[in-house]
This record gives C-alpha cells, sequence and structure tokens, in this order.
C-alpha cells in the first residue's frame, strides 16, 4: 500500500485528488492549516498544521513513500522548507503543483496576458520550481492551465522546454493525473510538464 502525504489537503484540486488516490488504495496522510476544510474519506490521518511547522512537518513525512503538495502563497519559501525536510526524512518522490507561465513558455499573446493577471507572483512560483528542480528528489513539477471546475478528465502534457499548449484544464483533469503518478510514481521522474485542455488554444481562457 502506497503511503501518500498531502500537502494543501484543503484545496480544490486536491479535494479532487484525495478520494481517486483512496480509491486507488493509497494511506492517506492530510495535511491543512484548517483541518475542518479537510474531506478526509474512512481511514486518513489528518494533520492541522502549516508547512512551516518544520515538527509537525518532519512527523508527517516519517514512513512516507510519495508527498503531493498542492501549497500557495509563499510558495519558494515552502517549497525550500519542503526539499530539506523530505531529504532529512530520506523521503524522495514529490509530486510538485506550480504555475504555467514560469518560464514565458506560453504562446506570444497568452503569455502576455498570463503575466498581466498574475504579474509578480510568477517569479515566485519560478523560484519555487527552480528549488525543486535543483534538489536530489525524484520530482515531478505540474504547471496546469487555468484551472476550471468541469466534470471531466481531459488533458495533455508539455515538457518545460516546449511551448504550452491550452489556456484552460479542469482540477478534475490535474486530480486525475496527480493519482496516476501517484499509483506509478516512477514515471515522469525529474520531469516539468504543462497540463493544457486540448483545443483550448487562444489568447486567453474562454470565461474572460
Amino acid at each position: 500500500m502506497t503511503k501518500v502525504l498531502v500537502l494543501g489537503a484543503a484545496g480544490r484540486i486536491a479535494r479532487q485528488a484525495i478520494p481517486m488516490l483512496d480509491a486507488a488504495g493509497a494511506q492517506l496522510t492530510l495535511y491543512a492549516r484548517d483541518a475542518s476544510r479537510v474531506q478526509a474519506p474512512a481511514g486518513a490521518r489528518v494533520v492541522e498544521a502549516d508547512v512551516k511547522d518544520e515538527g509537525a512537518l518532519a512527523e508527517a513525512l516519517a514512513g512516507q513513500d510519495v508527498v503531493y503538495a498542492n501549497l500557495g502563497a509563499d510558495l519558494d519559501v515552502q517549497a525550500g522548507i519542503l526539499v530539506e525536510a523530505m531529504g532529512r526524512a530520506g523521503v524522495s518522490r514529490l509530486i510538485f503543483v506550480d504555475a504555467l507561465g514560469i518560464y514565458d513558455e506560453l504562446p506570444p499573446a497568452f503569455n502576455d496576458w498570463n503575466q498581466s493577471m498574475i504579474g509578480e507572483p510568477l517569479k515566485v512560483f519560478r523560484r519555487a520550481a527552480d528549488t525543486v528542480e535543483a534538489s536530489d528528489l525524484e520530482w515531478t513539477i505540474l504547471r496546469p492551465a487555468w484551472l476550471t471546475d468541469a466534470d471531466e478528465v481531459d488533458y495533455e502534457l508539455t515538457g518545460r522546454e516546449e511551448t504550452f499548449r491550452g489556456t484552460e484544464v479542469s482540477r478534475k483533469s490535474v486530480a486525475a493525473f496527480v493519482a496516476e503518478l501517484a499509483a506509478h510514481p516512477q514515471e515522469h521522474v525529474r520531469e516539468n510538464l504543462g497540463l493544457g485542455k486540448p483545443g483550448t488554444d487562444g489568447d486567453k481562457p474562454s470565461w474572460y
């Protein structure tokens, strides 16, 4: 049974990934700042703590096989703490959700729009990705397109050096890919991947 630690377990992607991970037979530890917002399946362990609480993080990491990090805010700081903590705990497999546009990898018009909408935080997200990539961990970085709540699993992948395809993707699609990686942790190791829905290329997502 694969032991999976979910960081940011109250997040909207994580909420969809958790039942998928549970259905695949994972033993779950769900880590969030507010435990009341976590939708925990039977048998899951819930930890209420911040990732920057290094003692709580170290305890949660003990014995884990896979870490799925779906964090926000000061992502660069949290990435640094997490990488060091995983190294000390001897846990190597990391699935890390970051942001699109951190490499100016989008088609020009979409890239300009994305920059105007997100702005300065893209630098924070880029630093987080750089920290993860520089580590010795067996990481996969995910850069989803603009997120929707569509009830569908429909995505395509692009590599770090490829032009990003698509402007949007469902949270359910990202969650499904996370669950697939957790079930097959040997796949996409040390790959930095964009996720977009096929057929949604354009200057911006459809709802703008």
